[in-house]
């Protein structure tokens, strides 16, 4: 099997080619990603068992038709993802996120390639316990311009699989959370590790507190994109992928268990809402898929791995 990642080197991409070789042993694995974030080391000790490539492009701009012709799926994880920084970067998430979609789903449709796009719970703006897929679309309010172009990513597939015989799955991810080569710091359970082990207080929302979102461990998220293209899921729906739905009480807590005294700092921001919702992954488990992962192992991944750095 032939298999393209886009955003290799990103904190999932990174896991999921090394993940990938072992799960779907004999695949060849197509690394894509345009190293503007500079994160070469998630190139760094490959597997041996896995058969890679890597291409230094940009996907927005450069045809990639040549390179996943003949290939059986692409993953498509490129994005600029930091929902907070996008209220001021509006303009350059739409041509990056929304182009970079819109370009590899044709390219797929004249390749005849599977695809898996990524998109986001945050797409949500609801009171609910538990928000589905098939949730009224007075439920689907985006708070950022990053969720909002997730949302209309979503529109332009469903449009495509209808009109023009994409083969595709929606995964709306929960925030992810865990440890992986290209990891970054700017969601909430890993920038919460990192203040934690570093010795700063944790900044919180100041009505988020007890407000209850979905979250991702990054192992689920790896165990459900194999998941699906072990078991042929492009069907042209929605799925929520999401390991639990929590509070951020909660998450202090769990930290609270390794890094006992942490201090929190109470702060507004202009992207946050008052929406406390989980999410329903039952479209998904009803295929048979079982989550696995647990928010404690993924903090105190996630802390052990940083606290020599503060000792």
């Amino acid at each position: 099997m032939k298999i393209v990642v886009t955003g290799a080197t990103g904190h999932i991409g990174s896991y999921v080619i090394r993940d990938l070789a072992y799960k779907l042993r004999g695949s060849e694995i197509i690394m894509i990603d345009d190293m503007r974030t500079q994160r070469y080391s998630s190139l760094y000790n490959l597997p041996s068992i896995g058969h890679y490539t890597f291409h230094d492009i940009d996907i927005t701009s450069v045809d990639i038709r040549p390179i996943i012709k003949n290939t059986d799926v692409l993953i498509h994880l490129a994005a600029i993802t930091d929902a907070t920084g996008s209220i001021n970067n509006a303009d350059q998430i739409e041509k990056n996120n929304y182009i970079a979609t819109q370009r590899v789903a044709e390219s797929c449709i004249e390749t005849g390639v599977r695809v898996v796009i990524l998109s986001s719970t945050s797409v949500y703006g609801t009171n609910k316990e538990a928000v589905s897929e098939n949730c009224s679309p007075d439920e689907l309010q985006p708070q950022s311009p990053y969720s909002r172009i997730k949302l209309n990513e979503e529109k332009l597939i469903n449009q495509l699989c209808m009109e023009k015989n994409l083969n595709a799955i929606i995964c709306r991810f929960g925030t992810i959370f865990g440890a992986s080569p290209g990891m970054r710091f700017h969601t909430a359970i890993n920038k919460f590790c990192w203040q934690a082990v570093m010795g700063q207080p944790i900044t919180i929302w100041s009505t988020a507190f007890d407000q209850q979102r979905p979250y991702l461990d990054l192992i689920d998220a790896s165990r459900a994109i194999a998941f699906i293209i072990e078991n042929d899921l492009f069907d042209g729906h929605i799925y929520n992928i999401s390991t639990l739905n929590s509070t951020v009480r909660h998450v202090i807590d769990t930290i609270r268990e390794f890094v006992p005294k942490v201090e929190l700092a109470f702060i507004d921001n202009q992207v946050m809402n008052n929406w406390s919702y989980g999410v329903s992954c039952e479209r998904f488990k009803n295929h048979g898929f079982a989550f696995t992962g647990d928010l404690g192992r993924g903090i105190e991944e996630t802390i052990a791995l940083l606290r020599n750095a503060n000792t």
